[in-house]
C-alpha cells in the first residue's frame, strides 16, 4: 500500500542514518517533550530492547501534552492499571515498519504497516496500519475511529530510524461491531446482531466491509423488515470482501470483487467519487481491528448485482425495487448508544476482544460524517483481486 513512499523513504533513511549517532534511549531522553513516553516505554524492557536494536523504523511519539490529554480520558484505564499487554499493543501501534521522513508522506493517503500484530488487538496481515497523508503544510496520521494526530516535530534521527513527535495518542482500531456503534451506524450493528454475524465478522482476518448508513437502511425499511434471518445474512455477506483489505488508494475503476456470499461487487470511480455497484462511498478508510470499513449511502442487493450508479444524481435509487422508507428502523432496537465518537480523540480498548468503547469525545448520535474525504489517488493502483472467499457454511 505504501510503495509510493518507499523510494523516498529509503533514500532519506540512508541520509538520516549517516547523521544519527544517538541510540533510541538517548534520542527520547534528549527530547524535552517526550518524558512521559520514555517512562511508559521503560515499563516494557523487552519492547525497549527490541526497538533499540531495530533498524529502519519510524516512531510516532506522542508529546507530554498528548499523554496528559490521553491520561484524562477513560481510554487510559489500561495504563493506569499497568496492563502491560494493552500498553505494549498501544506503543507497538506507534511504530511504523519502515523509515518514513515527512518529505516522503504525500497528499495521497498511504496506509503504512505498524509493529502491532498481536492477534488480540489486530488481525491484519503484515501488521495493523495507520493512514499517513499531507494536508496543507501538515503531516496528519489517522488511526482507529478516524482519530487524527498531527506531526508537530518531524525527522528526529536515532540509530534505528527517525522519530516524529505527534500531538495526540493514536487510537487502536476496534472490532467492526464496536466501530459501527461508535460511528452511529446502529442499523448496521443491529442487522449484524439479528443475522448472527457480528462475532464471525469480528473474528475474520483481512476484511473490507462496505457498511450502509442508517439513512440507507431506512430507505429500504419495508424490505428489511420482511427478511428472514437467512435472507438478511445473505444481504450482509454481499457487503463483505474477505481476504483483502482494500483501502481507498487501492481501488481501481471497473474492478469486480468477489464477496463473502460469492457474488461480485463492481467498483466505479467518477472524479473524486467512488461507487460500489450503485452505492456511493460517503466515508472511506475507517480502520478496524481486522481491516477497513467504507460507509456507503445504499444497501447492496445480492439479487441486483448489475446495479450501476448515476454519478450526476444527488442520491442513488435503492437497489431493492419497490421498498419503501421508514423513519425508525426496527434493526436499531436494543443497540446501545455509543460512548465514543468518530474522530474525537484517544480510545484504547482490547481490539479484537472488546465490544465496549470509550473515548474523550461526545457520543456519536448519527452516522460518520459524509463526503468522500481523503480519496486522493484512487485508481492509481489496482485492487488485489485474488480474494479468498471463505465458505458461508464453514465460516458462519
Amino acid at each position: 500500500m505504501h510503495s509510493k513512499l518507499l523510494p523516498l523513504a529509503v533514500l532519506a533513511a540512508g541520509a538520516i542514518a549517516q547523521n544519527s549517532t544517538m541510540n533510541l534511549t538517548a534520542a527520547l531522553t534528549s527530547a524535552p517533550t517526550l518524558s512521559n513516553l520514555t517512562s511508559y516505554v521503560s515499563l516494557l524492557p523487552s519492547l525497549l530492547a527490541s526497538l533499540s536494536s531495530a533498524s529502519n523504523i519510524t516512531i510516532l511519539a506522542p508529546s507530554d501534552d498528548a499523554f496528559a490529554t490521553f491520561m484524562s480520558s477513560p481510554a487510559a484505564a489500561a495504563i493506569a492499571t499497568n496492563d502491560t499487554d494493552a500498553i505494549q499493543a498501544l506503543l507497538s501501534y506507534h511504530v511504523l515498519n519502515g523509515t518514513y521522513p515527512a518529505s516522503a508522506i504525500m497528499d495521497m493517503p498511504a496506509f503504512v504497516p505498524t509493529l502491532l500484530n498481536n492477534s488480540a488487538y489486530a488481525n491484519v496481515t503484515g501488521g495493523q496500519v495507520v493512514e499517513a497523508v499531507t494536508q496543507g503544510m501538515a503531516v496528519e496520521i489517522y488511526s482507529g475511529l478516524l482519530a487524527n494526530s498531527t506531526v508537530t516535530q518531524a525527522d528526529v534521527p536515532f540509530t534505528g530510524g527517525i522519530i516524529h513527535i505527534i500531538n495526540t495518542v493514536l487510537t487502536l482500531p476496534q472490532n467492526i461491531s464496536s466501530t459501527a456503534v461508535a460511528a452511529g451506524l446502529t442499523a448496521a450493528a443491529g442487522a449484524l446482531t439479528k443475522a448472527n454475524l457480528a462475532t464471525a465478522l469480528d473474528e475474520m482476518a483481512d476484511v473490507t466491509v462496505f457498511v450502509p448508513s442508517n439513512d440507507a437502511f431506512n430507505a429500504i425499511g419495508s424490505a428489511t423488515a420482511n427478511l428472514s434471518v437467512m435472507e438478511l445474512a445473505s444481504v450482509l455477506q454481499y457487503h463483505v470482501v474477505n481476504g483483502t483489505v482494500a483501502y481507498s488508494s487501492t481501488l481501481m475503476n471497473g474492478t469486480m470483487v468477489p464477496t463473502l456470499g460469492g457474488a461480485n461487487l463492481t467498483i466505479t470511480l467518477d472524479g473524486s467519487n467512488v461507487f460500489v455497484n450503485s452505492a456511493k462511498v460517503i466515508t472511506p478508510n475507517v480502520l478496524v481491528a481486522n481491516g477497513v470499513v467504507h460507509v456507503i449511502d445504499n444497501v447492496l442487493n445480492p439479487a441486483a448485482t448489475t446495479a450501476t450508479p448515476v454519478p450526476s444524481a444527488s442520491t442513488q435509487t435503492p437497489a431493492f425495487a419497490g421498498a419503501s422508507s421508514v423513519s425508525e428502523n426496527p434493526l436499531t432496537s436494543g443497540i446501545p448508544a455509543p460512548t465514543s465518537t468518530i474522530g474525537a480523540g484517544p480510545t484504547m480498548g482490547t481490539g479484537m476482544q472488546s465490544s465496549s468503547m470509550s473515548a474523550g469525545g461526545a457520543a456519536a448520535t448519527s452516522a460518520v460524517p459524509g463526503g468522500a474525504v481523503r480519496m486522493g489517488g484512487m485508481g492509481t493502483a489496482g485492487l488485489v483481486v485474488g480474494v479468498v472467499v471463505w465458505g458461508v457454511v464453514g465460516m458462519l
